[in-house]
This record gives C-alpha cells, sequence and structure tokens, in this order.
C-alpha cells in the first residue's frame, strides 16, 4: 500500500511539472506512445517479472498515459536470450533483464551486472549513478542502439542448489551447473561445466537431472521456484553475484523519439524500480530463507574455506582477463578497480565494522 500511494503521489507530482510542457507537436505525441517491453523472466514472476511490471505500470502513470508499455514475459514475444536483439532491431521497444546474458556481445557488458567478489549493490549503485559506470556502460550500448538504465538489484544472492555436499575444490570436478557470467567460467576452471538457462527451464533440467546444480537468485526466487523439490543442499555466500544489476534497455531511436519529459520519465521510472526491488529483497528474503529450511527441510551449508579461497583466485585471473580484452573493456576493468577498492576501504570501517559489533555476542 505504501509502495502504490508513493508511485501515484510521485505521478501526481510529475503530471504537475509536466502539465505546460511544450513541444508535442507530432501525432504520435498526441496519441501516445505504445511500447512494448520484452523480459529475461517468467511471466509474472515475483520479484524478477513483477519489477517489469511495476516499471511498466510507473512509466505510464507518471506520464498520465502517454507512454503505454504492455509486458511480455519469456518466450511470450521471443526467447529470453533474445531480448537484446529484439530491442535493438525494434521488435520491442523495451527489454528487462541483465547484461551478463549478453557477454556474447562484448565481454565487459558483465562488468555491468555483478562481478565475482565484488561490489555489493549499494556499492554498484554508487559507481552506476555518481561514478563512471553508467556512462560507461551507455557507450558500450550505443554500439548497438541502445540506451541502458539500471532497474532493480538482487542484492547478494546465494551460492546454488546440489544434492551433494561440497567439502572440496575437488567436488566441483564435473558437475554440471547453470552460472551465467563470469561465476560461470570461474567454476568451468575449477573443473565444472557451466550452463546458462533461462529461468523457466531451472526446475526442470534439475529434476530430470540433465544438470547436477542450480544458482539462480536467492530464498525468495528460489522458493518461489520450488527448487528445495529437487536438491537437498543450500549453499552460501553467492561469491559470483554480490549485487547484480538489472537492466532496461531502450531502443535508442524510441528513446530519442520522446520529448525530453517523458525521457526524464522513463529515466526516474528505471531509479525507482531500482531501488525498490533491491528493497523487496531485503524484505522477502529473510522470510523465504526460514520456509525453506524449517518448513521443506533445506541442508544451508556454507562453502568451505578452501573452496572459497580457490574460486577467489581463480575470479581475480578471469576477472583480468576478460578486463583486458581490448582498450574499451580496459577503461571499464580500470573504472570499476578503482571504484572497488575505495569502497572497501571505506567499508572496512563502516558496513563491516558495524556487521561485525552488531553480531558480537
Amino acid at each position: 500500500m505504501q509502495r502504490r500511494d508513493f508511485f501515484k503521489q510521485a505521478g501526481s507530482a510529475s503530471l504537475a511539472l509536466g502539465a505546460g510542457a511544450a513541444g508535442i507537436g507530432t501525432a504520435q505525441a498526441k496519441t501516445g506512445y505504445k511500447w512494448k517491453m520484452v523480459t529475461t523472466w517468467p511471466k509474472n514472476f515475483p520479484g524478477l517479472g513483477t519489477a517489469a511490471n511495476r516499471l511498466a505500470a510507473l512509466i505510464g502513470e507518471l506520464s498520465g498515459g502517454r507512454i503505454r508499455v504492455k509486458v511480455y514475459g519469456a518466450g511470450e514475444l521471443v526467447p529470453a536470450f533474445e531480448v537484446f536483439d529484439a530491442v535493438a532491431q525494434g521488435t520491442a521497444e523495451m527489454g528487462h533483464g541483465s547484461a551478463y546474458y549478453w557477454k556474447g556481445k562484448d565481454e565487459s557488458a558483465q562488468f555491468f551486472s555483478t562481478v565475482p567478489f565484488g561490489m555489493t549493490a549499494q556499492e554498484m549503485n554508487g559507481w552506476i549513478y555518481h561514478g563512471d559506470g553508467l556512462a560507461l556502460w551507455t557507450e558500450l550500448y550505443a554500439r548497438f542502439g541502445l540506451v541502458p538504465f539500471p532497474a532493480g538489484n538482487t542484492g547478494v544472492q546465494m551460492g546454488g542448489w546440489f544434492n551433494k555436499e561440497i567439502k572440496s575444490v575437488a567436488d566441483l570436478a564435473g558437475l554440471k551447473i547453470r552460472i551465467p557470467g563470469l561465476g560461470g567460467e570461474i567454476l568451468r576452471r575449477a573443473g565444472g561445466t557451466p550452463v546458462n538457462l533461462p529461468g523457466g527451464e531451472l526446475f526442470t533440467s534439475l529434476q530430470t537431472r540433465a544438470i547436477d546444480a542450480i544458482e539462480w537468485v536467492g530464498p525468495y526466487n528460489d522458493l518461489a521456484f520450488g527448487l528445495y523439490k529437487v536438491a537437498e543442499y543450500y549453499y552460501y555466500p553467492g561469491f559470483h553475484e554480490p549485487g547484480t544489476i538489472l537492466e532496461a534497455m531502450v531502443n535508442r531511436a524510441a528513446f530519442e523519439a520522446l520529448p525530453a519529459d517523458l525521457q526524464a520519465i522513463v529515466r526516474s521510472a528505471c531509479q525507482v524500480v531500482n531501488q525498490d526491488l533491491l528493497a523487496e529483497y531485503t524484505a522477502r528474503n529473510p522470510v523465504a530463507l526460514w520456509t525453506l529450511i524449517e518448513q521443506h527441510g533445506v541442508k544451508l551449508r556454507a562453502y568451505p574455506d578452501d573452496v572459497i579461497t580457490r574460486l577467489k583466485r581463480l575470479a581475480e585471473e578471469v576477472i583480468s582477463e576478460v578486463g583486458q580484452k581490448d582498450a574499451f573493456s580496459r577503461k571499464v576493468f580500470t573504472s570499476y578497480q578503482k571504484f572497488l577498492r575505495e569502497s572497501r576501504a571505506w567499508s572496512r570501517v563502516s558496513e563491516l565494522a558495524y556487521l561485525r559489533a552488531r553480531d558480537r555476542t
């Protein structure tokens, strides 16, 4: 209720500010803009899919109906992993996903999603909004005729679901595990076989043993998918996704066709949903984790120290290699690493120090 009230109040304020806006002379501006949003998520899936729905609704409310966005779940208009191309080509004006899915376009895109052992959600927002992050991301996507915006963050994810205990690095050997992005390459070098599957295929793939393990998001989403029914052990921490940005990508031509006030509305709506989704995960994950453990008997396990140490060393190798691919990748890597170093120095005397003090018995 509070969130809906906030959206309504924000919409009223925006309409008041935009009531006198000039420059609405074209036929399209008079009749309104009808956009399609394609997503990588199952339709109406909690958190990920509903964030896309909220974004579409908020754009409509803030614009007073001048932009109407229809949301399509994965597979409804295009398959999950064809969202990038569909928006770039103008099949849809907007997409919702995460940038590590598009590493085949440019490997540096992964830095705008999440980096193993890298920045948290809070730190990523700092880099994106008040560092070089968004400017670099915009520069990259401009090559493909797209405009990117942060539009959600999951926070720290879980390590994944397994049907055997992981007691050493050797236990990762031969495992066929669903894990995307940089984390997938790290697991490959640790002896596993990474597989990139859309969310809608995860349950069946693990149930039929087409794969051996799954990394998805965290308790809130994992409970919704019923992954506890097909795997026994639930591992943490999610070293591979410490703060995963969800993106809204907009076809550049469609965005530039909007008058300035509507461009500002799209930009602002994405920022509201970016913050709102992180708050949702913060609220929902604790309850979902309790439900998984207490009601469904899930066995919660921490990765052993030697496993984390090995994965961290491999992460340093992988990230450095990706960051040295070409001149642009080096620019992104240098900016990311600089912001991370500064954030770590601050977090040691702020967030980390406080959490240690709070949990001290």
